[in-house]
């Protein structure tokens, strides 16, 4: 069984996909990139903005999930640029406490309308919910 996730308060799918899948005690989020939820649009900022705008979106999708960047448990980095890495790294590391989900991170050749980062994650639901 799986249930298609979706709130106002993260970007629209751009394309024919769910913002999340919940699934059993799993949800999977489709990768974000750093759009404004209210206009669709790229925001405007350097590769820590936008990586911190990727975040937000996670994080509203999560929890319209029923769950947390707390409850992630595995996460992709795309990265157009991986001089960018360290930076991402950083502001990426400031969202999860220990034990860090686990992760890859790999450079693309080119993300969704032209972004410079991408993040998907999978994360467990909190029980009880």
């Amino acid at each position: 069984m799986r249930d298609a996730i979706s709130t106002e308060a993260a970007p629209r799918a751009i394309g024919p996909y769910s913002q999340a899948v919940r699934a059993g005690s799993l949800v999977f989020v489709s990768g974000q990139i750093p759009l404004d939820p209210a206009t669709g649009a790229m925001i405007d900022g350097d590769i820590a903005a936008q990586t911190h705008c990727v975040f937000a979106n996670l994080s509203a999708i999560l929890e319209a999930a029923g769950t947390s960047l707390d409850h992630v448990v595995r996460a992709t980095v795309y990265l157009a640029d991986m001089n960018d890495f360290a930076v991402v790294n950083e502001v990426y590391g400031s969202y999860f406490s220990s034990p860090a989900p686990a992760r890859a991170t790999v450079q693309a050749a080119r993300l969704p309308r032209d972004a410079r980062v991408e993040i998907d994650v999978i994360a467990s639901l909190i029980p009880d919910r």
